[in-house]
């Protein structure tokens, strides 16, 4: 190629060959001696002055790229597909690299940890891996996959990409698997509410043709196994026995030679929700605390708070006729027989036995506890009087038993060393420091014979709430009548609402409450396991993976009776932390992720693409295991109009990178010299002779 770098503006170039071209054509039109060879000294004057070069370019082809994305999800994780998709890998490596001019890029597809619902989004990956690369350098695509892909866009349409797209199936084409997935379910239920979902039993492949077994578990316990007919809705009625995130696991029997077991369980997660709580409220006579217990539970839109207060005892006889009192008479029988099993928590505030309840009934409260009621005595000076209720067949559950005494100094109340790590009274605000930054109380009932466990001391380092269980049920004992001193602000006042609503919702059975117990949840693609206990170190926990790993896991104290820990899960689904006689369950990404759908191998999810661009799709093994022989490489120039289910066919680019452009002037130095040389001297010698 020749090139112009001319001495002279463009104007005065065309201007000096204007001049050349007038004169040597009046030379020849006159036709004069030597006029030839002055309209070639002319030229090659000018020709000089435009300063020609020759210029040739130095370039390098570059090579044609590529793609063999590699699947590593989940579902290709099977031993038999693991070494398919290594061999493949492998062999296809070798056969490219005997192409000079093609330059295989690996791109492997693997769940990064961070999606709630993971999928295998292979085009994304492959985008990603090409962003880099001109559309014209990408000659084809091969992935190497079992075809459970879950972002294949429309066939045929893959933006700056023009080339073959091909697909290398692993596993067998006779695969068959048995797996199980939630229809219909709610979101949320009512405790101990009558609720529904539905379920089915799904034969992908071959159809297995048996009935399917069953097996329904609530947070771990089994409620329920059933049969369920493959392809056909199954409706299951269950009920929630507790509050919180509950976790409903269907369990569908393996059948022998299935693919995997992997997805032959089904998780729905499942918001329980407490109706109103129903409670109790008794004052024995009216007085300053009365009010604070009403305020609180009046408060709380969970509660629906049933308070009788006693302002007309028995002893009290005036002469007033019955007919003229304003006062609603004390429904005894309907609270404390008909209807006693309707209340979550019976509370007495102050009360004593002055005959307003038959002996009868108190052994019928007794018996409410044992069966799994609550109850809860907020004592004052009566306890201790001859009217104590501790006299009455309410003894066999009380956790103490008055001494007579009455201690009516000033004190802080304080933690235990148990209260400090119990759950009703850890981290109560202002109890970190000594003395504790809360008001006194100045009254104290005396006790003896404590049983359970004495979460805070009162003067003298006495009991001052003591709370034990009794049968299936529950009582709590607050020796003082004070506490209404904190809600009224006195010497600062005191966390008397945090304290009442920690002792009524433990009665109440709450499970965060409970002094032994083991939770986990999911925290994005993290493991949370907390271990609460009044007892020593807990020791190690022992978590399940999904796939069957087993891991022990050390579980750290964070404060008095917290044990915590966080664990990269790793893997997406259903995990059990146990840790001695406790377990716990929580799942981890989404329940319905697509990667634990089915797991059968296929060649119809990608054949609409590699059809579109003329590309290939075929399995890597035969029915019976044994491998497939890898189909040849074609390399085609422009693009790949064959077809054909034997020959992967690559298109090869044209493209090149400049490395350098050399450059020969051609009037510069000796050879412009000598040809401007001859021109004059022939012009002389014409003209001389």
């Amino acid at each position: 190629m020749i090139a112009f770098a001319p001495f002279f503006p463009l104007p005065a170039m065309i201007a000096i060959g204007v001049a050349a071209l007038l004169l040597a054509g009046f030379g020849l039109f006159r036709r004069m001696r030597g006029a030839w060879l002055r309209a070639l000294a002319l030229g090659l004057l000018v020709l000089a002055i435009a300063n020609p070069s020759f210029v040739s370019e130095n370039r390098e082809p570059l090579p044609t790229i590529v793609a063999i994305v590699v699947d590593r999800s989940q579902s290709q994780l099977m031993p038999e597909r693991v070494s398919q998709t290594d061999a493949t890998l492998k062999d296809l490596t070798d056969r490219l690299a005997k192409f000079p001019g093609i330059e295989p890029r690996i791109v492997e597809v693997r769940d990064n940890g961070q999606e709630e619902s993971p999928s295998t989004k292979a085009f994304a990956a492959l985008n990603e891996a090409l962003s880099d690369v001109a559309p014209a350098r990408i000659g084809g695509a091969v992935f190497i996959t079992d075809g459970q892909v879950h972002d294949i866009p429309e066939a045929g349409k893959l933006p700056g990409f023009n080339a073959p797209v091909h697909a290398l199936i692993t596993g067998r084409p006779n695969e068959f698997d048995r797996r199980i997935e939630v229809v219909r379910a709610p979101r949320f239920s009512l405790v101990n509410a009558q609720q529904e979902l539905t379920f089915r039993v799904i034969d992908d492949g071959k159809p297995i043709g048996t009935p399917a077994d069953v097996t329904i578990r609530i947070n771990g316990e089994e409620v329920g196994s059933l049969k369920a007919e493959p392809g056909k809705d199954t409706r299951f009625d269950f009920k929630l026995n507790r509050a919180g995130t509950n976790v409903v696991d269907f369990e569908v029997a393996a059948v022998p030679g299935e693919l995997t077991n992997s997805n032959n369980r089904a998780v729905q997660l499942i918001d329980g929700i407490r109706q109103n709580l129903r409670v109790l409220l008794v004052s024995g006579e009216p007085h300053a605390g009365e009010r604070a217990w009403r305020n609180l539970l009046k408060s709380d839109a969970l509660v629906d708070l049933v308070h009788f207060t006693i302002l007309r005892p028995p002893e009290k006889q005036d002469g007033t006729p019955i007919n003229e009192l304003s006062l609603i008479a004390f429904p005894t029988r309907e609270l404390f027989v008909d209807k006693i099993k309707e209340f979550d928590l019976i509370v007495f505030d102050r009360y004593q036995n002055r005959g307003v309840l038959p002996i009868l009934y108190y052994d019928n409260i007794a018996e409410y506890v044992r069966k799994g009621g609550a109850l809860l005595i907020a004592a004052g000076p009566e306890f201790s009087s001859p009217n104590s209720i501790a006299d009455t067949p309410l003894a066999d559950i009380l956790p103490a038993q008055p001494t007579g005494e009455l201690d009516q100094k000033g004190f802080y109340p304080r933690l235990t060393d148990l209260g400090k790590k119990h759950p009703v009274t850890r981290g109560l605000e202002g109890s970190e420091s000594e003395p504790p930054k809360w008001g006194r109380w100045f009254r104290t009932v005396g006790v003896s014979d404590v049983q359970g466990s004495a979460v805070m001391k009162g003067a003298n380092d006495d009991p001052l709430l003591v709370l034990n269980r009794a049968g299936q049920g529950r009582i709590a004992m607050l020796l003082s009548d004070e506490g209404w001193l904190w809600s009224r602000g006195f010497e600062g006042g005191g966390p008397h609402a945090s304290l009442y609503r920690r002792i009524a919702y433990w009665l109440m059975k709450e499970p965060a409450l409970e002094e032994e117990a083991l939770t986990a949840r999911a925290s994005g693609r993290n493991l949370e396991i907390t271990r609460q206990t009044i007892g020593t170190d807990p020791g190690e926990a022992t978590i399940t993976y999904p796939s069957g790993k087993t891991e022990k896991v050390k579980l750290v104290s964070s404060e008095p009776g917290l044990y915590r820990a966080s664990v990269a899960a790793g893997e997406t689904g259903l995990f059990k932390v146990t840790n001695g006689e406790l377990s716990a369950l929580a799942h981890v990404g989404a329940v319905d992720a697509p990667e634990f759908k089915s797991e059968i191998s296929t060649t119809a999810t990608l054949k609409p693409m590699a059809d579109a661009t003329h590309g290939i799709v075929t399995r890597l093994a035969k029915a019976d295991g044994s491998a497939e022989p890898l189909p040849q490489i074609l390399t085609v120039n422009g693009n790949v109009r064959i077809e054909g289910n034997d020959r992967m066919a690559f298109r090869l680019t044209n493209e090149s990178v400049l490395k350098g452009i050399d450059t020969l002037p051609l009037f510069n130095g000796l050879i412009g010299l000598v040809a401007l040389l001859f021109a004059a001297s022939a012009m002389w010698w014409r003209e001389g002779r």
